[in-house]
C-alpha cells in the first residue's frame, strides 16, 4: 500500500518506519522542515533502540520517504495516519487542534477514497470531529478509523512488529477490510486484530493506560505500607504477581511513573468524564499518589540529613522517566532536583542518553552534568538512583563508596540489594524496604 504519516515524532517515526519495513512505500508528513531535513540525512530526532537502523535501511531501499510537501506526500495514498502531538491543557484535556489541522490538509491533498487513520492518542469523540473538520474540503470519499498505538518507549520496534492485539475502530466495512490487510503481517502468529466501533477504540487506549498508572500507583502505595510494617516490597510483588488474576507486570514500586503517555492520558480521561458530571475518583487519586512519591526519595534525603540541605551536593544517576529513552516528559527527576535545588542542594546528574534533553528543554543549567556515573559520584555527599538502566546495577561499590563524601545511598529504583550495601559500609534507603 502507500501510506502517508502526518507528524514525525515518536509515533509517526516508529509507525511508518515499520509499515515501510513490511513493505510498504510510506511517506511522512512533517512541518518541522530543519527535521526533515535532518531525517533524510539519517539524523533521527529521538532515541528509540533499533530504529534509526531501520530507518536507513527502508530510505536506501527506496520504501520511506520525508517531505514538508502534503502535495508529495498524500500522492496515491490509501491510507493517512494522523500522528501529531495531542499535549494536555491545562484543565487536562488533550489538545486535538494539530489533529485537526492535519485533517484538513489531509482532506485538500488526498487523490482518492482514503482511510484517515487517528494514530494520536485522542478523546471519544475525535473521529467525529476530524470527519466534520474534512467534509466541508475533500473532493473524494473518506472514512475515518481510530487505531490506537500500544508501544513501550525503549521497546517500540518489538512492540509494533510484534503486536499482542490490534485495535481498530472503524464504522464501514470497507474501511475495517484495508485496515486489517494492512496489519495482518504482524499478527502471522495468531495475536488478535480486534475491530469494534471508534468510540469503544478511541477508549481502549485511555483505559489501557489508566490501568497501568494505577496498578504503578497502588504499588506504590503498598511500598509506603510496606516501610510502616517492617515489610520488603519486593517480597509483597512476588506474592501477588504469581496469582495469574493479576499477574506481574507493573508492578513495581519506585518514584512514579512519568513520559509521554500514562500522566497526559490519566488527566484526560479525568476530563472526559468530568465534562459528563461523572468523578472519576479512583484516577484522581491515582494522580495524587504519583504526584507525591516523585518526592518519595527527597523525604528521605531530608530524614537522614536534615531540611536544610545548604553545601550539599547530590549525584543522580538517570535523567529519563524509564530506561532505553531519552525522554523526560514529566519525569521523577525533574521533581527531585527542583526540589533539591530549592533547599541549597546542588545536583550534578549521568544519564546515558537524557543529557542532551534535559541540557535543551528541562533542567538546563539549573543543574550539573556528568559524562560518566562515577565522574557524578565524585565528591558528592550522596547518590540518587532515579532510572533504572542496566549500566548501573553493577557498580564498584569499594570505588563508588571512596568517591562519596558520605557512603549514602538512596534508590529509588529498588536497583541494588540492601544487605550487599549494608555489608560494605552504606547507608541504604529503598522504596518500600
Amino acid at each position: 500500500m502507500r501510506i502517508a504519516v502526518i507528524g514525525s515524532g515518536y509515533v509517526g517515526l516508529v509507525a511508518g518506519t515499520c509499515f515501510a519495513e513490511s513493505g510498504n512505500t510510506v511517506t511522512c508528513i512533517d512541518i518541522d522542515e530543519k527535521k526533515i531535513a535532518g531525517l533524510r540525512d539519517g539524523v533521527v530526532p529521538i532515541f528509540e533502540p533499533g530504529l534509526e537502523g531501520l530507518i536507513k535501511r527502508n530510505v536506501r531501499d527506496g520504501r520511506l520517504h520525508f517531505t514538508t510537501d502534503y502535495a508529495e506526500g498524500m500522492k496515491d495514498a490509501q491510507v493517512a495516519f494522523i500522528a501529531v502531538g495531542t499535549p494536555p491543557g491545562e484543565d487536562g484535556s488533550a489538545d486535538v487542534r494539530y489533529v485537526l489541522a492535519a485533517a484538513r490538509s489531509i482532506a485538500e491533498h488526498m487523490t482518492g477514497y482514503t482511510v484517515v487513520v487517528d494514530k494520536s492518542t485522542v478523546p471519544v469523540g475525535t473521529a467525529k470531529k476530524v470527519a466534520d473538520a474534512m467534509a466541508p474540503i475533500a473532493k473524494h470519499e473518506f472514512d475515518v478509523v481510530s487505531n490506537p498505538e500500544f508501544l513501550k518507549e525503549g521497546a517500540a520496534i518489538d512492540d509494533f512488529l510484534k503486536p499482542d492485539r490490534v485495535v481498530i475502530g472503524a464504522d464501514t466495512e470497507k474501511a475495517a477490510d484495508i485496515m486489517t490487510e494492512l496489519y495482518e503481517p504482524f499478527v502471522r502468529t495468531g495475536n488478535p486484530i480486534f475491530t469494534m466501533d471508534v468510540a469503544s477504540a478511541e477508549l481502549t487506549k485511555y483505559a489501557a493506560n489508566s490501568m497501568l498508572a494505577t496498578r504503578i500507583s497502588f504499588m506504590n502505595e503498598i511500598a509506603n505500607v510496606c516501610e510502616l510494617v517492617g515489610a520488603n516490597v519486593d517480597n509483597v510483588r512476588k506474592g501477588i504477581g504469581s496469582d495469574d488474576r493479576i499477574g506481574s507486570r507493573f508492578l513495581f514500586a519506585g518514584t512514579g511513573y512519568g513520559g509521554s503517555c500514562f500522566p497526559k492520558d490519566v488527566k484526560a480521561i479525568i476530563h472526559t468524564a468530568d465534562s459528563l458530571d461523572y468523578d472519576f475518583k479512583i484516577l484522581k487519586a491515582v494522580e495524587d499518589v504519583n504526584a507525591s512519591q516523585k518526592l518519595v526519595m527527597y523525604r528521605k534525603i531530608v530524614q537522614h540529613f536534615g531540611e536544610d540541605l545548604s553545601g550539599k551536593r547530590f549525584a543522580l544517576w538517570g535523567l529519563a522517566f524509564k530506561p532505553n529513552t531519552d525522554d523526560m516528559r514529566e519525569a521523577p527527576a525533574i521533581v527531585l532536583s527542583r526540589a533539591l535545588r530549592a533547599a541549597g542542594a546542588e545536583v550534578v546528574a549521568h544519564d546515558p542518553e537524557a543529557m542532551k534533553e534535559s541540557r535543551e528543554h528541562y533542567l538546563g543549567a539549573e543543574i550539573e552534568y556528568a559524562d560518566s556515573p562515577m565522574e557524578a559520584v565524585e565528591g558528592a555527599d550522596a547518590l540518587v538512583v532515579v532510572t533504572e538502566w542496566n549500566e548501573f546495577r553493577r557498580p564498584d561499590f569499594a570505588a563508588l563508596k571512596n568517591a562519596l563524601r558520605s557512603p549514602v545511598i538512596f534508590d529509588g529504583r529498588n536497583v541494588f540489594r540492601r544487605t550487599t550495601l549494608e555489608d560494605a559500609g552504606f547507608a541504604y534507603y529503598g522504596v518500600g524496604k
